[in-house]
């Protein structure tokens, strides 16, 4: 998910939208069981508050006490140490220099003692600041963390993408619809268990999800009957338990300065689009972004990127055709800093990941942004082509491996059969997924929501 800059106004009218959708109407049990979730949250969260304030509150008991301590043992160094600096006085007084010299030494121990008394004060005063300001922090961190949450989920359910990511993964649930259609309402044995699975595995599902659906039915269900729309609601329940762990906000507001985010992927997965596509929308935010056409073997890839950049007000920094391209990006970060901008985003060539020498130049690239900061890039997504079906997962693998993928995009939903695929890879990989794509308009790629995917592949209405 993109927290956009500016995302506050941004956030208001997503939440407008979204409050225009029809709630669904729930039953009873289900009312009560939503209440009952929600009492049992609050609850849990109660008591895990309770738990940190009374942490909180014995920390700052045991400060009170050792700073009373503290303060006493002070009272009685100084007191110790007038008394001495009183018989010091006195014998010299009597020109005792030996017992004033004695004397002497007691009050300089006296004084060092009241210096370590005060820096353990200054440092108790440190560490409850500390803490006051990480109270601080996690409160201000819940809170963007809730109004991430809201804005990603009223853009990621806004009715009117809802519908055209219905319409845009027809193809692939009308695969799985007209199979589960040869159910009717059939008793849920061996047999029709074998049929489903070797549905859900042609629908690119994968065998692991294919296997986990169909044994959590054959716990519920089996030798029971079980009509399409039951095992079509089960479904949808099971691919978002699958997906919903890999649902991740994305805020390019946040971290270093600039933010380096890289962007690989296979030839014609939509790479340039999609950067062109989240520049537009980080620029509606009032972004300071720079746009890196690290493509410099197709002369058309830079030209898009161009074009993309003009659209959004975004400078594009390229270099002709057959440039080196780890070269190009060093000197775009540089150019960044220079220009205290926020975020770079790098294009970079699409290469099969078969190929062992285009694979190494991408690691090239990585170690060249290394060079200026060794925590970058800050992010590597990797973007998708849905119509590729399971070699998708294929490719995942090579460039986790070789780029250290970080999130994923999936594009060219509304034009394939094949958009199970995504439930694979998030079976197979540990991988947020970012966004979705859905046709070729800035506004088609949206924020991935788990339940509104599942939703849309088995053909259920939102």
């Amino acid at each position: 998910m993109i927290l956009w800059f500016g995302k506050k106004k941004k956030q208001q009218e997503l939440k407008d939208a979204g409050a225009a959708m029809e709630a669904p109407e729930l039953s009873a049990e289900e009312l009560a069981a939503q209440e009952a979730e929600i009492a049992r949250k609050a609850a849990e969260q109660e008591e895990i508050e309770r738990k940190v304030a009374e942490a909180n509150r014995a920390w700052e008991e045991r400060q009170a006490r050792e700073a009373a301590a503290a303060a006493e043992e002070a009272a009685r160094l100084e007191e110790e140490a007038r008394k001495a600096e009183e018989a010091r006085a006195a014998a010299q007084a009597r020109a005792d220099e030996a017992e004033a010299e004695r004397l002497a030494e007691e009050a300089e121990r006296a004084r060092k003692a009241k210096e370590e008394r005060e820096a353990a004060q200054a440092k108790a005063a440190a560490e409850l600041k500390l803490l006051e300001e990480r109270r601080e922090a996690a409160r201000l961190r819940a809170e963007r963390e809730a109004a991430a949450r809201a804005v990603m989920e009223a853009e990621a359910n806004d009715p009117g993408f809802m519908a055209k990511l219905g319409s845009g993964l027809s193809r692939s649930s009308s695969r799985l619809t007209s199979g589960l259609s040869v159910f009717g309402r059939r008793k849920l044995n061996d047999e029709t268990l074998e049929e489903l699975e070797d549905l859900l595995i042609s629908s690119d599902l994968g065998a692991k999800v294919a296997m986990r659906v169909t044994s959590n039915l054959s716990k519920e269900r089996f030798d029971k009957e079980i009509s399409e729309d039951e095992i079509r609601g089960a479904l949808a329940s099971e691919i978002t338990d699958v997906l919903k762990p890999r649902e991740k906000i994305v805020d390019f507001s946040e971290g270093p300065s600039p933010r380096i985010v890289l962007f690989v992927g296979v030839n014609g997965s939509g790479k340039t689009t999609t950067i062109g596509k989240i520049a537009s929308k980080l620029t509606e935010q009032g972004a300071k972004a720079l746009l890196v056409a690290g493509d410099t073997f197709r002369a058309a890839a830079i030209e898009q990127l161009t074009v993309w950049g003009e659209r959004a007000g975004i400078p594009v920094m390229s270099k002709p055709t057959g440039a080196d391209a780890a070269g190009l990006v060093y000197e775009a970060i540089e150019k960044a800093k220079a220009d205290d901008l926020d975020l770079v985003l790098v294009d970079t060539a699409g290469r099969l990941q078969n190929k062992t020498e285009l694979m190494s130049e991408l690691e090239k690239v990585v170690r060249v942004i290394r060079k200026l900061d060794p925590t970058a890039p800050h992010d590597v997504i990797l973007v998708l082509d849905a119509t590729v079906g399971q070699n998708a997962l294929s490719q995942v693998e090579a460039f986790k491996n070789t780029a250290g993928v970080t999130g994923l995009v999936m594009t060219k939903l509304d034009g394939t059969a094949k958009g199970g695929v995504l439930v694979a890879i998030a079976e197979a990989y540990d991988l947020p997924i970012h966004f979705i794509g859905i046709g070729e308009k800035a506004e088609d790629l949206r924020p991935f929501s788990a339940e509104a995917f599942s939703k849309a592949l088995v053909g259920l209405q939102s």
